[in-house]
This record gives structure tokens, C-alpha cells and sequence, in this order.
């Protein structure tokens, strides 16, 4: 739409509207002091510590509240947490029964909606100017997502859900309640670092989704399975199986040059390439990539991370110049095929680590809270006669 019809008709002394930017691209809708990206230096923070530093030295459940409470805890605050979030982790059976009744080909991201709203129900008391609620909410679903999506993936291959195991840390019950076999510590501690990586990233589209469903005072668990929805769709959290569907189609690292001009020149998207804040390589890439030759070293190598590189090299040269470089999820596919985890669990797992930012942004957009109501350009008829049915 021309901006120049934006004005037509407009009164002398009347501020022109603002112009129209698909996907509000670059307009400010909040202010948050949680996440802070430099897309042109590559660099983000969640409180205002790095994300590197963060999964180098930090745990998932610290950096969780970290971004919700805005500090670092102290070595007693985190210990309560971590004990909350332990005694939190089962499920209610109505709950394990009513995931019985999904569709076994149902996706998990459907199921993970679904539950997680459920979760309303058990604990429908709102109470959002009360710290204790507060507390209790982040809690529960930081506690239960990974246990939900464990169990529909037991559930649909016809098997008990596994319970939790009060005496492994987070990430290494979750991978235990996906196999009943406990981990290895150097890939538990891998897959920590991972929801780290993906646990918070700004105004992203799941975030304001959570932020607009907050802004109307319903309760954490409709925030928490609206961002899922969110998340669901293969623009935002599921690129990462599509990274691996497009290296098996690619097949050879000698057949990398020849398919990546072809699909430069029918304008496909490059899957796992390009974000809308970096112009650089994105940071988490640069740590995925890391944490999978870490893996690789300790359990054998992956052929397709080869071609993943070359991938990379070639695309330098042909899309660097657009600032189209690697993000997020080119590499973090690997790791999880690695870690044995199955492809249609990615998304899932993203909104594992993601809670913790989405809880983040709840309590934030309470704490100053007005009901988002954006404006809109209306382009469609005016001035219609309504007719009768008979005469249409």
C-alpha cells in the first residue's frame, strides 16, 4: 500500500498516520530490560550477561531465574528454586489421561497447547498482584513442560509415561524421562547449555503473543499455551527439522554448490540461514556449533554436520553480502539427532527453554500492564446497499 494514500483526504493540521510495516517490522511495542540483542556485532544478553557466558558457567534453572526475577540468585534462592521445581515436575493423571486420548499421529507442539493450558484448570486461582502466585505459576510450568512432552512421547508409542527422578538435575531428567536411561553428564550438560541458548531472544513472535494474551490479565498457563501455539508454526520454532529435511535433500557435500545457486535463483528460502536482527552469524549458532563437536568427539561423528559446514562455507559468499548468515537453528538440529532425540520433539523442546523468557515477559508486562490494541489501515469497501437474499 502507497504510503501517499495514507494522507489522502486528511484534514490540514491532522498528523498524518503513521506508515504500514508488514509484520510490524522495526516498531517499538514494549519496553523490556530482560534480553538485549546487537545484531551487527552478534551479540546477546539476558539481563545483561552474555548468552556465551551464561552457557559456559550457568545452569538452565539459574539462568530461568534470571530472567524472571531480574538478578542472579544467591546460592540459597537457588537451591529453593531448583527444590520447587523438583517437587513440581509430575503431573496430574487427569491430565496423563486426557494426553491418552490424543491422536498417537498428532503432533507433540499440539499436545504440549493443549496440556498446558489444561494446566488453568487444576489451578484456576488468579491472583497476579500476589508474589506467592506469581512465584507458584513460573514454578509449575517450568517444572511440568518437560514432563508433558516426555510423556506424549511415551504415550503415543503406546507405553506408561516415566516419572521423574527427584535426584537428576533438569536437563538430565528430562532426557531420562525420554528414554528411562540416564544420561551421560557430558550430554546432559550439553543439552542444559542448549535451553540456555533458546530460553529468551527478545520480541520474537511467540513472546509477543504471550506479552498481548498477558496484557489482557488471564492466567500464566493461556500465556504460556498461546506462545506455544505461537511457536508452533514452521517460520518460528520448527526450522530447525527443516535444516535436516533440506541437508538429506542435498545428499553430498559435492552437490552443495550446484543446489544452493539453484535455490538462490528460484528465491527459496535457505532453511536455517538469515534473521531479522543479525547481520552477522547468530551467537547461538556460533555456541550450537560448538556443543556439536563436543558431542561428535565424545560419541562419533555425524557425516551430515560435514555437509552442514560446507553448506555454511558456500553460503558465506553467495548470501554473507546480504548479511544472511546461520542462525539459531542451523546447527541445533544436529545436536538433538545427536543427543538421540527425535525431530518432531525440536519445537518442543524449544518451548522448554523458552517458558523461562515467556514467564519473563508475563511478569514484566504486569508490572506496567496495558491491554494491546494496535491499530489497523482498513482496506476494504465502503458505502455498500445491503440487498435482499432473493435479489442476489
Amino acid at each position: 500500500m502507497a504510503e501517499a494514500s495514507l494522507d489522502a483526504g486528511t484534514p490540514a493540521g491532522t498528523p498524518a498516520a503513521p506508515p504500514f510495516r508488514p509484520g510490524l517490522e522495526g516498531v517499538p511495542a514494549t519496553q523490556s530490560a530482560i534480553c538485549d540483542i546487537d545484531g551487527r556485532k552478534g551479540i546477546l544478553s539476558y539481563r545483561g550477561y552474555a548468552v556465551d557466558d551464561l552457557a559456559s558457567q550457568s545452569s538452565f534453572l539459574e539462568t530461568a531465574y534470571l530472567l524472571v526475577w531480574g538478578t542472579l540468585p544467591t546460592a540459597s534462592q537457588l537451591e529453593e528454586f531448583q527444590q520447587e521445581v523438583q517437587m513440581h515436575r509430575r503431573v496430574s493423571f487427569r491430565i496423563r489421561d486426557m494426553m491418552k486420548s490424543f491422536p498417537s499421529a498428532g503432533h507433540p507442539m499440539d499436545a504440549l497447547q493443549s496440556s498446558a493450558a489444561s494446566l488453568g484448570l487444576f489451578y484456576s486461582r488468579r491472583a497476579l498482584d500476589n508474589p506467592e502466585y506469581i512465584y507458584g505459576a513460573v514454578v509449575r510450568l517450568i517444572a511440568k513442560i518437560p514432563t508433558m512432552v516426555a510423556a506424549f512421547q511415551l504415550i503415543r508409542k503406546g507405553q506408561d509415561p516415566i516419572q521423574p527422578r527427584d535426584d537428576l538435575p533438569y536437563a538430565a531428567n528430562f532426557l531420562y524421562m525420554l528414554t528411562e536411561r540416564e544420561p551421560d553428564p557430558l550430554a546432559a550438560r550439553i543439552f542444559d547449555a542448549c535451553l540456555i541458548l533458546h530460553a529468551e531472544h527478545s520480541l520474537n513472535a511467540s513472546t509477543f503473543s504471550a506479552r498481548v494474551t498477558a496484557s489482557t490479565l488471564t492466567d500464566p498457563y493461556a500465556v504460556v499455551a498461546s506462545a506455544v501455539g505461537t511457536l508452533a508454526g514452521p517460520l518460528h520454532g520448527g526450522a530447525n527439522e527443516d535444516v535436516l529435511e533440506m541437508l538429506e535433500l542435498i545428499g553430498t557435500e559435492d552437490r552443495v554448490e550446484a543446489w544452493l545457486d539453484q535455490a538462490i535463483a528460484e528465491k527459496q528460502k535457505i532453511m536455517g540461514f538469515g534473521h531479522r536482527e543479525y547481520k552477522v552469524k547468530d551467537p547461538r549458532a556460533v555456541i550450537l556449533q560448538q556443543l556439536a563437536e563436543q558431542l561428535f568427539d565424545q560419541f562419533g561423528h555425524d557425516p551430515m554436520y560435514d555437509l552442514a559446514r560446507k553448506l555454511e562455507a558456500v553460503a558465506a559468499d553467495r548470501l554473507g553480502p546480504k548479511g544472511i548468515y546461520p542462525n539459531v537453528d542451523f546447527y541445533s538440529g544436529l545436536v538433538y539427532r545427536k543427543l538421540g532425540i527425535p525431530e518432531d520433539l525440536f519445537t518442543p523442546i524449544f518451548a522448554i527453554a523458552r517458558v523461562a523468557g515467556w514467564l519473563a515477559h508475563w511478569k514484566e508486562q504486569l508490572g506496567a500492564n496495558r491491554i494491546y490494541r494496535p491499530s489497523q489501515i482498513y482496506t476494504g469497501p465502503s458505502g455498500l446497499t445491503w440487498q435482499p437474499l432473493s435479489e442476489r
